[in-house]
């Protein structure tokens, strides 16, 4: 299995969408504070749709933010994401 479809991966991944406001907006704020990431798009990758249902009891939603520490973020808000980052 890859390390990108793992609740413990050696970075974070973020599974998000081109079009999701959500995503474009922990995108951007990952990227202002210089938080390495890689990023699955859920509509280009089924392994990723899969695993974000499977994250999500059955759900797509997005973004599904998933941290080395095991830890999970669906749809953070800005401040969520802030202080997980800490």
């Amino acid at each position: 299995m890859s390390d990108l479809y793992t609740k413990s991966p050696a970075t974070i991944v973020m599974y998000s969408t081109s079009w999701c406001p959500d995503c474009k907006r922990a995108k951007k704020f990952l990227d202002k504070n210089n938080v390495p990431y890689i990023e699955v798009d859920v509509d280009d990758d089924e392994q990723g749709k899969a695993f974000v249902m499977d994250v999500n009891n059955g759900a797509r939603v997005v973004p599904t933010i998933i941290f080395p520490d095991g830890g999970v973020l669906i749809e953070p808000s800005t401040q969520e994401l802030r202080e997980k980052l800490r």
